[in-house]
């Protein structure tokens, strides 16, 4: 039996964040309720930000109110504050069928976090403090992420040291999976290779993700390195929506077509119903095309 390897799904929420058209919510709704059925593992649903700063995102309680409910299916969102924190807990109770996810940001690079969530690295830990402490009680996953895994639209060049960093504070707070971002799409296996193994001395292997940009055209080839260190999970992008409004030069996340494609013919299993994702990679292109 092939190794099964997990696809987190990241167009609804990371995709359309940095899509200029704002997509209508019955739109994001349909989009993720297809993405539900082709077999992926978890999927971004929304965020829980500022309407001024990501309008793309506004009417995430309403997308969580609206959607399918699919057994086995974990629906993530991103909540950056307690602020965020109170809507989600607001939102959940209209759908309480759904297995929930908070999804935690903070970054490598200090330039990156000032840029992206308006405060450095340790005040952007603290705040990640808050919201798992209050979101305890609620019983739901927490999953996080670090933005910047090789490069900083501002700052350079990320010390692959500078990640385990970040990457320890993040797991001292909670145990939890963590996904780390090739922000800019400009990582090349070898230098991903690097910061995954550095990031592995602090977090055990099986608690990291892969989150690549194909700016560079080398997303699948980074996944392949991942896989060769023993990661088994992946964010993708259907369609190869997004990328960062708050990087700039980060056009599109690995399309999970793509990254499908790559990994099962690598001899891993996804789960993933080809066809059905097609229809779902569909529904992205006919969204950016309506811009």
């Amino acid at each position: 039996m092939s190794e099964v390897v997990r696809i987190h799904e990241v167009g609804p929420r990371d995709g359309l964040q940095a899509e200029k058209r704002i997509v209508p919510v019955a739109e994001r709704v349909a989009l993720i309720d297809k993405l539900s059925a082709s077999g992926v593992w978890a999927i971004e649903v929304g965020s829980f930000v500022n309407p001024a700063r990501v309008p793309q995102m506004a009417g995430t309680d309403q997308v969580m109110a609206m959607l399918t409910p699919k057994a086995g299916m974990v629906y993530s969102v991103l909540v950056p504050n307690l602020r965020g924190l109170e809507g989600f807990i607001a939102a959940r109770a209209s759908n309480t069928g759904l297995d929930w996810e908070i999804a935690l940001f903070i970054a490598a690079s200090e330039g990156f976090s000032r840029a992206n969530i308006g405060c450095s690295i340790a005040e952007s830990l603290t705040r990640v403090s808050a919201v798992v402490e209050a979101a305890r009680p609620l019983g739901v996953r927490l999953r996080g992420y670090i933005s910047c895994l090789t490069d900083c639209p501002y700052d350079g060049p990320v010390d692959p040291a500078a990640v385990a960093r970040v990457a320890k504070a993040l797991y001292d707070i909670a145990p939890m999976p963590i996904s780390l971002g090739d922000t800019l799409g400009r990582g090349t296996p070898e230098r991903v290779t690097k910061a995954i193994a550095a990031v592995a001395q602090n977090v055990p292997l099986s608690q990291l993700a892969g989150h690549f940009h194909d700016t560079g055209g080398k997303a699948a080839d980074n996944i392949e390195a991942a896989l060769a260190l023993g990661l088994r999970d992946f964010d993708a992008a259907v369609g190869g929506l997004g990328g960062c409004p708050f990087a700039p030069g980060a056009p599109g996340n690995v399309a999970t077509e793509l990254a499908v494609a790559r990994i099962e013919a690598l001899g891993y299993a996804t789960g993933v119903n080809r066809a059905i994702l097609a229809g779902a990679a569909q529904m992205a292109r006919d969204m950016r095309a309506a811009q």
